[in-house]
């Protein structure tokens, strides 16, 4: 790569040796990519030690087959940053890879990117961080944005989180987190527009792939729009896609096709609480196969975890005005889907008695329980005692369509329906 606009690391001083700190010279490889209008900051084989790596408009950084970027796990080397941190924005310990405000921006290559998460991880648990730890990469704000390829593991926090950004391609990449690693996500993009999620193995220690638009007390309440998830095996987590609880700003327009879930503990799962506001709308999914996932199917809009969830009225089964903090789930479409070796429940759908979950169909689902199922929650919600082995359940759910759904090897009924109306069933297991 002899290209004028191709910035080799290694002429900026950079040593290929994972011991020698290299923040600076990725600081003037950056910086000479942007006084020449744009380029390839480029990384060979080699391990190549570094602190965050802040890009700018027009920048492709590109990680070679065989090179391997390793983040410091000094905390020091971190400064802070303002950012949206779990809904809201704040001050944070800057993201691994950050950009903001940028636009034709890259990340390619079939290296790895090497977050060393284990020390930020060890902080979070003994609660001893004063900020948020660092997400791997987030642009935010950006447009234009490309991830190709790469290869990521051991991610601080979630690992690929744009915010508030336009025409994002994730396409070919690895993500892998230990299973036990808290809140290490893969993919959340947040109040984007126009999102490609394609061709990508995910396995971590939370949600998958996260769909947000921030919570109801955020600065921006920008939707989440016009995302496809494709051709992606995801792997151990809460959740394969995930919808929430984030989502003041709403959520619409969704795709999820031709997937694999294993071992995640929900398949397709939307949440929400009171309080919260923003409408769930226009969700397709089609063509997943799921195995060994406690509860396939869930639509939960008593979830009550992160700030302000322990309070009365987000447990309160009774009716409450409708108001701007009252969530809306409708529309969505699910078509195609195969879960064997299932947990808990095969689906489980709990909508608000002021706002029921409301119109929402399955064609051609089959759902196979494991014999070896354990006792497990379906939701995170107040008084759901652990199921183990059951059929779909639902409570206010308004116009919904089953049509060819079969539940084999579970106890009780395949349908447990509650204060619901307008339910139709059609070619299902009684």
């Amino acid at each position: 790569m002899s290209y004028t606009t191709v910035f080799n690391i290694t002429d900026f001083g950079a040593v290929p040796d994972g011991k020698t700190l290299c923040t600076e010279a990725f600081k003037k490889a950056v910086k000479k990519c942007e006084e020449a209008g744009g380029g390839t900051i480029y990384v060979p084989a080699g391990k190549f030690l570094t602190g965050p790596i802040h890009l700018v408009s027009n920048t492709n950084l590109h990680i070679d087959a065989g090179a391997v970027l390793l983040f410091s796990q000094n905390i020091e080397d971190y400064p802070l940053v303002y950012s949206r941190w779990e809904g809201e924005e704040a001050e944070v310990y800057s993201p691994l890879i950050y950009g903001d405000k940028v636009e034709n921006v890259s990340i390619t290559g079939h290296g790895t990117l090497d977050g060393q998460g284990e020390p930020w991880w060890r902080l979070q648990r003994e609660k001893q961080l004063k900020y948020p730890r660092p997400r791997f990469i987030c642009f935010q704000e950006s447009e234009r944005v490309l991830i190709q390829g790469i290869k990521i593991i051991n991610s601080p926090a979630w690992t690929i989180n744009p915010v508030r950004c336009n025409n994002v391609v994730i396409d070919g990449i690895t993500i892998k987190n230990p299973a036990d690693s808290p809140n290490t996500d893969g993919i959340n993009p947040d109040s984007c527009r126009n999102v490609r999620i394609t061709n990508c193995y995910i396995s971590v220690g939370d949600d998958c792939v996260a769909i947000k638009s921030g919570v109801e007390y955020s600065k921006y309440r920008i939707p989440c729009e016009n995302i496809t998830i494709t051709n992606c095996t995801m792997l151990d987590g809460h959740g394969g896609v995930v919808i929430g609880s984030e989502m003041s700003g709403c959520v619409r327009n969704i795709t999820i096709s031709n997937c694999v879930f294993e071992g995640t503990d929900r398949g397709i799962r939307i949440k929400t609480r009171r309080g919260r506001g923003g409408v769930v709308e226009d969700i397709r999914v089609s063509n997943i196969i799921m195995k060994k996932v406690m509860c396939p199917l869930v639509m939960n809009m008593y979830y009550f975890c992160g700030k302000g969830g322990k309070e009365p009225i987000v447990k309160d089964k009774n009716p409450h005005p409708v108001n701007e903090g009252t969530p809306v789930f409708r529309r969505v479409h699910l078509s195609n889907i195969s879960a064997r070796e299932a947990g808990a429940c095969a689906g489980f759908f709990y909508g608000l008695p002021e706002m029921p979950i409301e119109d929402i169909s399955f064609h051609d689902v089959y759902i196979h329980m494991a014999d070896d199922a354990k006792p497990d929650r379906p939701a995170m919600m107040d008084d759901l005692e652990p199921m183990q082995k059951k059929g779909i359940y639902m409570n206010n759910v308004k116009n919904a369509v089953f049509s060819n759904v079969k539940i084999t090897n579970h106890e009780g009924k395949a349908f447990t329906i509650e204060n619901c109306e307008n339910i139709r069933l059609t070619d299902c297991t009684e």
